[in-house]
């Protein structure tokens, strides 16, 4: 502020959030904090809003006079020790007894004078007078109300229904919205956007990222099915935008399998399906009506897996595999491939699942030749694995086959046995 009272013309384009043309104010030229502001708007003959307003006679419309008037409203009350907060702005919710007394046309200079008629926090009342010439062009009473700057502002509350618990402790981010009856246990910790249906309950150690849908009657979190568990504070993580529909369960970890049980994100569990303890489950997944994951199960990227389907405990499913519904899965499924039946058997590779994925012609070529050479050449395994490495390991996903089957303890899921008269050749779907 200038020694005189006045603003220094250089401070009004940082007070101010407007820009050229809507800036109505060019200069400051008296204050009295938090009372009283006399501003200046020189009207030239080529501001934008005189095209058109009107042809032959251009006026300056009424509207943008109080405009003018607002502007010097916020002015006074950010740049004179006016009290609003810094970094706050105000924004007019009603405007009264305007008048218009003259018209205001080029070459006119504008005096904008302000004054504070009330402030109750966070209203403010200002009556502003527009004068050409000592004679006045406009004159109203503006109601405002402050807001303060985006980053003290507080975050959007929770929605939570009268009906459902909500224990002290949980944490539940913005926008979390907690349909009627759920309860959320003390140590639950909800990411924004996340909804939870009727009846649902989230308990445990249990983290759930942002932007989750949880259907009515879920349990996510609740003690694990393992007679070994003695309470320990094994937790559960679950990343951002899943799908856990009616009456599925996802349980915590355990001292014998790592304490944790994690599920990745865009995974869709459907209803009656279960996640036993220290399980992981990757991105993209899906787990059909009634699936079923014993526990220590591990579930690679974007593997379906059918509906009434059970997992033996430590079982690994590669990335992109199907089982079919209904699959009894004792071993290890690779990836890329396709299994059904009880006990499951390989039916070949997941040819549909890949394409949808994006998986390119050559890529789907490698792929069917590494399950030909592994499972339908009739050699011994551990040589077909060998003479894999050797002729096809240098695409990324025979590599990333081969290390699948390097690391298998359970063993991996033999190939169906093909009558007399059947195609070598691995299925497509």
């Amino acid at each position: 502020m200038a020694d005189d009272g006045a603003v220094d013309p250089a401070l009004i384009g940082r007070l101010l959030p407007h820009r050229y043309p809507l800036l109505l104010v060019d200069r400051v030229v008296g204050v009295e904090d938090g009372v009283r502001l006399v501003a200046r708007k020189c009207v030239t003959v080529d501001e934008p809003f005189f095209a058109g307003h009107f042809p032959g006679r251009p006026v300056m419309p009424g509207v943008l006079l109080c405009e003018a008037l607002v502007q010097a409203g916020a002015l006074l009350a950010q740049a004179s020790g006016g009290g609003l907060p810094p970094g706050a702005s105000l924004t007019v919710v009603a405007l009264e007894r305007a008048r218009f007394r003259r018209s205001v046309v080029p070459g006119d200079e504008l005096e904008l004078e302000v004054r504070t008629l009330e402030r109750r926090p966070p209203r403010w009342r200002l009556r502003g007078v527009a004068r050409v010439g000592g004679s006045i062009a406009a004159e109203a009473d503006f109601t405002t109300l402050e807001h303060a700057p985006a980053e003290h502002q507080a975050a959007p509350a929770a929605v939570v229904h009268p009906t459902a618990v909500v224990a002290p402790g949980a944490e539940l981010a913005a926008d979390v919205e907690i349909g009627p009856y759920a309860v959320i246990g003390p140590y639950v910790h909800i990411g924004a956007g996340t909804r939870v249906g009727p009846h649902a309950v989230l308990d445990g150690r249990t983290t759930i990222g942002r932007n989750n849908r949880i259907f009515q009657f879920a349990s996510v979190g609740a003690e694990p099915q393992d007679l070994k568990y003695r309470g320990e504070e094994s937790r559960l993580e679950i990343g951002d935008r899943n799908i856990i529909r009616e009456f599925a369960t996802v349980n915590p970890g355990t001292t014998g399998g790592g304490m944790v049980t994690t599920v990745g994100s865009d995974t869709l569990l459907m209803n009656y399906s279960h996640i036993g303890h220290d399980c992981h489950v990757g991105s993209h997944c899906v787990l059909a009506n009634s699936a079923t994951l014993a526990g220590h199960v591990t579930i690679e990227d974007y593997v379906i897996v059918g509906g009434l389907a059970a997992i033996h405990q430590f079982v690994r499913i590669g990335e992109s595999a199907i089982l079919g519904g209904g699959a009894m899965v004792i071993h290890d499924v690779p990836p890329y491939c396709n299994a059904s039946g009880d006990r499951a058997t390989l039916r070949g590779v997941n040819i549909i699942g890949l394409r949808r994925r994006g998986f390119d012609a050559e890529q789907v070529r490698a792929i069917k030749s590494a399950y030909r050479l592994l499972f339908a050449a009739g050699m011994p395994f551990a040589e077909a694995r060998a003479r894999l490495a050797a002729e096809l390991a240098a695409t990324p996903e025979v590599e990333r086959l081969l290390a699948f089957l390097a690391a298998s303890s359970r063993g991996i899921t033999p190939a169906a046995r093909r009558r007399r008269g059947d195609p070598t050749e691995p299925e497509d779907e």
